[in-house]
């Protein structure tokens, strides 16, 4: 199997199964900060809601609920598979490796020991029309991560 055959079995697994989902019907972790942000990609129609909890410098939980394309819900559940247990700086340093993966146009490779499976959305980047649909989540929990450690 090559690698881009891996990375589209990731994204397909990830959009089926989808890891983090169900924000509506899980109420924050007690005792730890939470912030809660919603995001819309108004050129396809996707569309999430991400609450990050953080307690004792680390992201409790990532919980999430969406509606849009494979791209955008797989990129929601890679990205709460890696974000629950890492320190805040951690998941700030992945949020922005990833962000500068996508905005690259292909021209920088990811760090899959940095990304984990968040780097199966490498080759997205040389499509600029899907690049908004794998950062939406990550977008909406920068934010949401931000609101947390304000409370």
């Amino acid at each position: 199997m090559s690698l881009d055959q891996l990375y589209q079995q990731i994204i397909l697994e990830h959009s089926k199964a989808r890891h983090g989902s169900g924000l509506a019907a899980a109420e924050a972790p007690a005792g730890a900060s939470s912030g809660q942000s919603h995001q819309l990609n108004p050129t396809c129609g996707d569309e999430i809601t991400v609450r990050v909890s953080v307690a004792g410098g680390k992201v409790s939980e990532l919980r999430w609920d969406g509606d849009g394309c494979s791209i955008s819900m797989a990129s929601a559940s890679v990205l709460t598979d890696l974000a629950e247990g890492m320190t805040v700086e951690e998941l700030r340093a992945v949020i922005d490796s990833f962000r500068e993966v996508l905005r690259s146009r292909g021209k920088v490779a990811a760090d899959p020991e940095l990304l984990g499976d968040a780097a199966a959305f490498e080759g997205v980047s040389r499509y600029a029309a899907r690049v908004k649909c794998a950062m939406l989540s990550w977008v909406a929990a920068e934010d949401a991560l931000g609101q947390a450690l304000a409370a």
